[in-house]
């Protein structure tokens, strides 16, 4: 008989294993001491956990899972997580590790429980969001109300369970940096079942929703940062783990990396990065905070290079630092910011370490520090922060704690000289002043060093003021004020440091993506990153979820969408992206079946599609509205290639062409084409903007006597 049990009943027995395991000294040796702790396991009741609610609402799957079904036969590991915390970012890799040696027939299926800290992070759709930044390919469940968070008495993000294929309780691991003992708990709880006969081959019905998404010009852009001398921008073009480089008027000028991720210094046309955020600009020089690759990288413009400036590739642990950068391993950059620590101009790059809860400098040049110490060019250091996670301010740097902080602005005159930074878990704006390196609150979360919890939307000053998540900040020195990116809220705050009071300038409070005419009609969601340019009078905000730039004009206030021109001025080649592949259309797309055609071998097809926009409104031209043709179950008709294009005018039809082999596979068979389109269109006014997509299946009745001429096909739609 098994019984329902928590991770409680679970610490005593698995106790002893890890003390054991502390002790072996070869992979076989705890191999050994794994299989004989599950055979002990077998030989007593069921550890059994409880199944999912019904009701819940799943991601990446074709429908809800049941340990008792769907699951069973498998040993299935649960990621309890939410997607704000960086440390259920760092076992990430160790998951999609996992997945690549193990297959669903293997017997191993990954389900990411999702189990909100903040309010925002209970909505299905900014879990959807974090799912595809974060590329999780397993399903995941929205358990919003933490239920079986609370069941199982899990107590912090990250939490790994393994259950056996009976759905019984096997081990847990808590927090980070468990990845050769998650991988022997699996490896062997593989074989042990596998050769019990207790594993089952059956497919999950994972459907991943990445799968359904049409291309776009940015995806999930981070961090945003402005040369007004320069009148250019970096955008940190997040989800295509690239850099871009803007004219104010939107031309690009330079792509460098994407649409892959990878670490590859070196000439600009073959450098690539993952998932950067932070982004800093002088001149013709980009900083860049290569967040997933646990780097700082530099972009030289005028050399067409790309270097590494610390960091080793790999997540560090390291909480003191004081190597050479390249040889100083450091933990998810999240922000950069130049500027100085002494009387030296621009001679240290701030660095927001969101993965060990610190601020680091990187001295770019030898120079004199506070208190007459000496900095060495190339030295990377923890200046702030004692790698705590807390809430804790200090007048003595070191002493002080951070909570993942995100974003970083830097106020170097009198009587500021300061860095402000966005301290995202305890959802507050915390000050660094340069000269003694004290640590103070300016606005949001409580004096409580522990609470990270005092989060909410609440305009007011100091500590009665409540953010959600903020993740980015910028100062603006003609006004002497302080702005604020209020992620979770998804709402732009105004900051008077002098006063310490907090407003709000823009947003409604509500995920959307409106453009309005006034700041408080204006929609934003998640927005990660703000700069302010135009001297003063503009500020650029980096929306994240909405794929999007937005500007807001500050003397007008006024929103409106930043366009990214993809007509790309630099000589870099762009990188291949292999075969073209068709988005899947959203469910809510119509699907219009045609009337079936008669055509033969080597004819040629012409399709004339026709769109009609609704009224008052046009086509966003910065944004991607493209068609795609293709031939699902049957590629052999378009010689196994997916034919698209853009769409770029719909005054006009739009015409289509595609050759059939010369030589049919199969004449009895009736085969279909699917073209499917999708529209990004705005109101003239710019109010709002929005994509819609539609397809048209064309069936083929295949005929073995030459038909003449070509086949003229007529769509038409109207959005």
């Amino acid at each position: 008989m098994a019984s329902q049990c928590s991770l409680s009943t679970l610490f005593p027995v698995q106790s002893q294993l890890d003390c054991d395991l502390d002790e072996a000294t070869t992979r076989q040796g705890k191999e050994n001491l794994v299989y004989q702790y599950l055979s002990k396991l077998d030989e007593e009741e069921d550890l059994k956990i409880p199944d999912f609610q019904t009701g819940l609402e799943w991601l990446n799957t074709e429908g809800p899972l049941s340990l008792n079904k769907e699951l069973a036969g498998k040993v299935v590991l649960l990621d309890f997580f939410t997607y704000c915390c960086i440390n259920c970012m760092h076992i990430l890799p160790d998951l999609h590790q996992l997945e690549h040696e193990h297959s669903v027939k293997d017997g191993l299926v990954i389900v990411g429980v999702h189990s909100a800290k903040f309010p925002n992070e209970k909505v299905l759709d900014n879990i959807r969001s974090a799912v595809l930044r974060y590329d999780i390919c397993h399903p995941v469940v929205n358990d919003s109300e933490a239920c079986l968070w609370h069941e199982l008495e899990v107590s912090c993000w990250p939490t790994l369970v393994l259950l056996g294929p009976r759905g019984n309780l096997l081990f847990s691991l808590v927090g980070e940096g468990h990845r050769d003992k998650l991988k022997l708990f699996t490896d062997v709880a593989l074989r042990y079942y596998g050769e019990k006969g207790l594993l089952k081959a059956h497919a999950v019905g994972i459907k991943l929703y990445r799968d359904s998404l049409p291309p776009s010009v940015l995806s999930f852009p981070g961090k945003v940062a402005i040369d007004d001398s320069r009148k250019r921008l970096a955008i940190a073009d997040t989800g295509h783990h690239r850099i871009l480089l803007v004219t104010v008027t939107g031309q690009l000028e330079h792509v460098i990396g994407g649409p892959e991720s990878g670490r590859q210094d070196g000439d600009l046309s073959k450098a690539s990065f993952n998932s950067p955020q932070g982004v800093a600009i002088k001149g013709d020089t980009v900083y860049v905070a290569d967040t997933e690759n646990h780097l700082i990288r530099k972009i030289d413009l005028s050399e067409r290079r790309v270097s590494t400036l610390a960091g080793v590739g790999t997540q560090g642990t390291d909480k003191e630092g004081g190597a050479v950068g390249p040889e100083q391993p450091i933990s998810s950059p999240w922000d950069v910011t130049l500027g100085s620590a002494g009387a030296d101009e621009d001679n240290v790059l701030w660095i927001a370490m969101a993965g060990t809860h610190q601020i680091w400098a990187l001295f770019l040049a030898d120079g004199k520090l506070p208190k007459g110490s000496e900095s060495k060019a190339g030295t990377c250091i923890r200046w702030a922060g004692s790698g705590s996670e807390e809430n804790r301010n200090n007048s003595y740097p070191h002493k002080a704690a951070f909570a993942q902080p995100s974003g970083l602005a830097l106020a170097p005159e009198e009587p500021w000289s300061c860095l402000y930074v966005a301290d995202s878990e305890s959802s507050t704006i915390r000050t660094l002043a340069l000269k003694d390196g004290a640590v103070k609150l300016l606005v949001g979360g409580e004096r409580d060093p522990m609470n990270l919890f005092a989060f909410g939307d609440v305009d007011g000053k100091g500590v009665d003021a409540k953010l959600q998540h903020p993740l980015g900040v910028a100062w603006a020195p003609e006004q002497s004020l302080l702005y604020v990116a209020d992620s979770y809220n998804h709402k732009i705050k105004l900051v008077d440091p002098k006063t310490k009071q907090c407003s709000t300038l823009a947003g409604t409070g509500e995920a959307g993506e409106t453009l309005g005419p006034e700041f408080d009609k204006s929609c934003f969601n998640e927005p990660g990153g703000v700069c302010v340019g135009g001297s003063g009078k503009l500020l650029f905000v980096a929306d994240t979820n909405n794929h999007q730039i937005k500007v807001l004009d500050l003397a007008s206030k006024t929103v409106s969408l930043f366009p990214v021109s993809m007509d790309c001025t630099d000589t870099v080649p762009s990188k291949p992206t292999g075969p073209a592949k068709a988005p899947t259309l959203p469910k809510s797309a119509p699907r219009k079946e045609m009337p079936a055609v008669v055509v033969s071998a080597g004819q040629t097809l012409v399709m004339s599609v026709t769109l009609s926009l609704p009224e008052g409104t046009r086509l966003t031209e910065e944004a991607p509205s493209c068609w795609a043709l293709s031939a699902e179950g049957n590629e052999w008709l378009l010689g196994g290639q997916v034919i698209t294009g853009d769409i770029i005018d719909v005054s006009k039809p739009i015409s289509i062409t595609a050759k059939l082999p010369a030589v049919i596979k199969d004449s009895n068979s009736n085969p279909s084409l699917t073209l499917g389109v999708w529209a990004y269109y705005c109101m003239e006014k710019g109010n709002a903007c929005m994509m819609k997509a539609a397809s048209f299946i064309q069936p083929l009745q295949i005929s073995a006597n030459a038909v003449d001429g070509d086949v003229t096909l007529s769509f038409a739609h109207t959005f």
